[in-house]
């Protein structure tokens, strides 16, 4: 019957054999024999009516026929093969795979993870520190956070906290540097990874918050967020801190904030998973015990008064424009 679909375990063999061009690696990697390998791309080849491939004297190589059907039975096959991942994860109540930003994983997570492994022993987590777009299927992820605005088309996607940058140094900095107007001698730490932020929430913009015309002067850049607030743990200069990734050491006291004025961003972290995965247990649970933790410290969040960004004046024309 034309158009009628021919044996899976044909296909098969006809998507192992076409990527190694050898029967015999073929026939390795399906745990056959070549004989049987051959055998089922005969029938293929009887199924359709013309060759497949160009037997040589120690090689194969596709026909016109078999290049054409060579890249859609991979993308089948592979296809197939991520939707029966996909579904056996359905099945796993106990793995759990996270992919986070370096940043958040070093400066959030790691921290706090003790408490997590300990409520729930049940769960195997396993961390990918990345800023890579992930696929949930391809990369078998389960949780993705994010930063940024989004929107997240087809997935679950919670927004975790409202998100603001502020100064933050060690207390002694605090001490040599009182006002905002004090901190244009201090140090500034730049985080790059704030740039992509529109409006901006940099140092300019912090200052012109403050009512603050001068150019703030120009000091370290960092590229990753959490090397710069590393930086200013050690008490060399002064760093504007994302507060997801400051608030610990806000509330335990390793850092201070001394100015209790933060630029607001609509940009937030998003705790990310497939439509529908958001009810699974061990899913279910790392969102939850997240939520409470950000709970712990929204006293901090709470005293801090929020400017937001896009009511941050533009800077001044400069001379002559």
């Amino acid at each position: 019957m034309p158009g009628r679909m021919p044996p899976l375990t044909a296909l098969r063999a006809f998507d192992a054999a076409a990527r190694h061009l050898s029967f015999a690696r073929a026939a390795e990697e399906l745990h056959v024999t070549p004989a049987a390998l051959s055998f089922q791309i005969k029938s293929l080849e009887a199924h359709l009516g013309r060759p497949l491939f160009r037997r040589l004297n120690r090689a194969v190589e596709l026909t016109e026929a078999g290049r054409t059907l060579a890249p859609g039975a991979a993308d089948g096959f592979q296809t197939l093969a991520a939707a029966w991942r996909a579904v056996t994860r359905m099945q796993d109540e106990t793995g759990l795979a996270v992919t986070a930003g370096p940043a958040f994983t070093a400066k959030w997570l790691a921290p706090r993870l003790f408490h997590f492994a300990r409520a729930h022993p049940e769960i195997e987590l396993r961390f990918s520190a990345s800023l890579r777009v992930m696929d949930f299927d391809r990369d078998e992820i389960d949780v993705a956070i994010r930063f940024g605005y989004g929107p997240d088309p087809g997935l679950y996607s919670l927004k975790l906290a409202e998100e603001w940058v502020t100064p933050v140094m060690v207390p002694e900095l605090a001490a040599r540097y009182p006002t905002p107007e004090s901190l244009l001698e201090a140090p500034l730490l730049t985080d790059q990874s704030l740039d992509f932020l529109d409006p901006p929430c940099d140092w300019p913009a912090w200052f012109r918050a403050m009512g603050l015309a001068a150019d703030p002067p120009a000091g370290p850049r960092f590229s990753q967020a959490d090397h710069a607030i590393d930086a200013a743990m050690t008490g060399v200069g002064v760093a504007l801190g994302r507060r997801a990734l400051v608030i610990k050491d806000l509330s335990e006291g390793r850092l201070v904030a001394p100015y209790g004025i933060a630029l607001g961003t609509k940009a937030h972290f998003r705790f990310l998973c497939q439509s529908g995965a958001d009810t699974r247990p061990q899913i279910a649970a790392f969102r939850d015990w997240i939520l409470e933790e950000i709970e712990k410290t929204v006293a901090v969040s709470d005293a801090m008064t929020i400017v937001p960004a896009e009511d941050v004046p533009p800077p001044a024309p400069s001379a002559g424009s």
